[in-house]
């Protein structure tokens, strides 16, 4: 093989959950021996040339001696983390003449070890999709992410192990197999409660089973060990499977935040639940490069949020815009990302700082002005984005020691399937899925009430001077309740059973 000199190879960096291409170039000529990287890298790139260089050596193959230059074009996208390793590996060699490409179009991504070994690289599924669309239809990943590749059609992902292997992949010697395509089975979830394991509450469940079946904000208010957690956590097993689009959108959200792990896709909707600590970065995504928060690696799940009051006022504010919207959006200097985040957010809370308000058996021991500083610490426009307020008051013994037959999550997940599957038909050529996203227009066609239903409403919202987005939240509520007692009518019960869920006392 004659020395090249110069060597581009293909490699890719994820911005937000999509990816722009990367081209390495490699240049090697002659002078005083200097390994340097330019392009805008972060530390994380720059430390590559160890890896790089220990890596070829350990793999049985020679370090040019010379003036080494790599750029990262387009120069002016800033490059993040260890994934450039094995694409400037591959360079070095084709530059100095100890291989060959076998594509010039294939894509390269991975870290290297010393000892050449390739290793788990963040954002794989975004880099597979995304050079899918431009035409670059071979990609090279570290083998523990084949799986992850291997989910976008029309790729063909080659699994590297190590730098070893992929020398002789390129040398023809022993060819590399491409990864089979995956295909996506959802996996019935495992909560860590079962609904008939809960004693009594059968309103709170009731409530749980509207929630989940429309995808509607709930807040719980109780006295401490009254179920609130308990009632959380199981709610994910009665929420019903998720679809292969939703699936690939989040093993793509969680593979950029570094959380996949070694499963191929994320199959089960998502139970986040950070504690009150939580900064609001943690919550709503960000840093200097942007990564996902909370919310998004709730999407289109739950997010929970124990003690509600507990957290700062600051966090809880910015959790405004993604109720609205099921998005975030992320300006910074370097350019702006956006995160979806469209999550059931499920929230607890005692109704005052000792917890027994209004406990039939328990005595108060906060102050008026102290009850209303606790509440005081949860905004009015933030209850407002909530569509369910319940109360979860305190189990009786009895209930405790002989508790009653109740429900089982799996007939209780069965109704709200069968929930969302009419709304799955009724919003079918949309992107909304669920009755809590509708829009202005779909509100008009879908939530139509009869003169009874209108008279209800007014009245309440003259009464309780609700806003404008209580009303539609009401009537989007309605329109699941309905939908959950098989209706395609908004009856005036419907609408009874909504308004209470809205009004905070």
């Amino acid at each position: 093989m004659g020395v090249v000199t110069l060597a581009k190879i293909q490699s890719a960096a994820v911005l937000g959950l999509s990816a722009v291409p990367v081209e390495v170039e490699v240049d090697i000529s002659n002078g005083l021996p200097l390994f340097k990287i330019v392009g805008l890298p972060d530390k994380a790139v720059e430390e590559a040339k160890e890896r790089v260089r220990s890596a070829i050596k350990n793999s049985g193959m020679h370090m040019p001696d010379k003036r080494i230059t790599v750029n990262l074009a387009p120069a002016d996208v800033k490059k993040i983390g260890p994934a450039y390793d094995l694409p400037i590996a591959v360079g070095l060699l084709v530059a100095s003449g100890q291989i060959n490409l076998p594509d010039e179009d294939s894509v390269f991504i991975g870290e290297l070890a010393l000892n050449g070994a390739v290793r788990h690289t963040n954002g794989v599924l975004a880099i597979a999709s995304s050079t899918a669309k431009i035409g670059q239809a071979t990609v090279y990943v570290p083998r523990p992410n084949a799986d992850e590749a291997a989910l976008v059609k029309g790729t063909t992902t080659i699994p590297v192990t190590t730098l070893k292997d992929l020398i002789l992949h390129c040398r023809q010697e022993k060819m590399i197999l491409p990864y089979p395509h995956k295909d996506i089975v959802p996996v019935p979830p495992s909560p860590l409660f079962d609904m008939s394991h809960i004693a009594g509450q059968e309103q709170a469940k009731r409530a749980l089973e509207i929630a989940a079946a429309g995808g509607h904000n709930i807040l719980m208010t109780g006295p401490p060990g009254s179920g609130k957690t308990m009632l959380a956590q199981a709610l994910p097993g009665i929420l019903p499977d998720m679809a292969t689009e939703e699936i690939l959108e989040l093993t793509n959200i969680h593979s950029v935040a570094g959380i996949l792990g070694n499963q191929p896709f994320v199959s089960t909707r998502p139970f986040r639940s950070p504690h009150h600590t939580s900064s609001y970065v943690a919550l709503i995504g960000g840093g200097n490069w942007p990564q996902p928060g909370e919310v998004s690696l709730a999407h289109r799940g739950v997010l929970f949020l124990d003690e509600l009051p507990e957290f700062p006022r600051q966090v809880l504010e910015v959790l405004r815009q993604p109720l609205e919207e099921g998005a975030v959006h992320i300006a910074r200097a370097a350019g702006k990302v956006s995160f979806p985040a469209r999550f059931m957010l499920v929230a607890a809370k005692n109704p005052c700082p000792c917890g027994y308000y209004n406990d039939p058996e328990r005595q108060c021991t906060c102050s008026a002005g102290q009850i209303e500083t606790y509440n005081r610490r949860i905004s009015g426009p933030l209850l407002d984005r909530i569509d369910i307020h319940i109360e979860v008051p305190r189990v009786e013994y009895d209930k405790l020691r002989r508790p009653e037959a109740a429900e089982s999550s799996t007939s209780v997940r069965q109704r709200v399937s069968s929930a969302r599957a009419v709304q799955a038909k009724r919003f079918a050529g949309s992107p909304t899925l669920t009755n809590a996203e509708m829009t202005t227009d779909e509100l008009k066609a879908f939530c139509a009430l009869d003169e009874a239903g209108e008279s209800l409403l007014e009245s309440a919202v003259r009464t309780y001077f609700l806003s404008p987005r209580s009303f539609t939240r009401i009537l989007k509520l309605a329109r699941t309740i309905a939908d959950l007692s098989s209706s395609l009518a908004i009856q005036p019960q419907y609408l009874a059973e909504a308004i209470r869920y809205k009004i905070v006392e």
